[in-house]
């Protein structure tokens, strides 16, 4: 896909579409400077070029009773299309498990699981090593969260 430059309006309407994705049209319009037609278009154009991956929610961890992030660091002596089709698809169907980054380096994997406790994670833990062969995983809680932020930086497109 060819990458294009976005304007200063169009980052504008990123940023805070970012902060808020319910934030209606005419409100965007008057914060960059623009009326709301042009502004409409711009916000389908940036839509149709696929800036938007989806709209949603974004929850409180600690209501949900979610509020211990575990960061599991996997490594793998097998690295074949089928194992990672088979570790990822394992990964995937783990609701706990929310991220998952392939790494290069002597990590081959981390992920992000939320629990709401130590014992929930063990069973995580069990549950993925049923599924799929892992060579040496090391897992760190953390205990707090400094910065956690969903809105990505708008100087580089």
């Amino acid at each position: 896909m060819e990458h294009i430059m976005l304007d200063s309006y169009d980052r504008k309407i990123l940023s805070l579409l970012q902060r808020n994705a319910e934030m209606p049209v005419a409100e965007i319009a008057a914060e960059i400077g623009l009326t709301s037609t042009p502004c409409w278009r711009r916000i389908r154009k940036l839509e149709e070029r696929g800036y938007f991956k989806r709209r949603v929610a974004l929850l409180d961890e600690e209501k949900l009773n979610v509020g211990v992030s575990v960061f599991m660091a996997i490594r793998t002596n097998q690295h074949s299309r089928e194992w990672a089709r088979a570790f990822v698809k394992a990964a995937e169907e783990i609701p706990e498990i929310v991220d998952i980054f392939r790494l290069a380096g002597e990590i081959d994997y981390m992920l992000r699981v939320v629990v709401p406790d130590i014992a929930t994670f063990d069973r995580v833990y069990q549950r993925l090593i049923q599924k799929v062969e892992i060579q040496d995983v090391s897992s760190m809680f953390a205990m707090e969260t400094i910065k956690s932020s969903t809105e990505l930086p708008l100087d580089y497109a």
